[in-house]
């Protein structure tokens, strides 16, 4: 059983994930955690584009679609999921994920 299957509060579980205690940091530590989990999203763009693109080009090489419809749908499905697992806005969450897929999308048309 993971985590996520255990019931808790999402926002205990995002805090437990995170390793802080908010109520026992200063507001200049709180921002410095906040500089250090927007450097970690902006890593996780990158290695999630790189990944994009390398699935872009065994498409090009299998003579594949750009966009697969089917994925997407699975893609968005899980963020959702993930999203009430963290008690996360899904609608957000998922709208995110949209931008990140669109963007994956007009890099793979114009590498083709």
């Amino acid at each position: 059983m993971t985590d996520h299957d255990h019931g808790r509060d999402g926002i205990d579980a995002a805090e437990e994930a995170a390793g802080i205690d908010p109520a026992e940091m200063t507001l200049d530590e709180l921002r410095e955690e906040i500089r250090d989990i927007d450097y970690e999203l902006v890593e996780l763009i990158a290695r999630r584009t790189y990944v994009a693109d390398t699935i872009a080009e065994v498409k090009a090489e299998r003579g594949l679609p750009t966009v697969d419809e089917e994925q997407e749908a699975r893609v968005m499905e899980r963020a959702g999921t993930s999203a009430e697992q963290f008690d996360v806005d899904a609608n957000l969450v998922k709208a995110i994920f949209r931008l990140l897929i669109e963007l994956n999308k007009v890099e793979q048309r114009e590498k083709r």
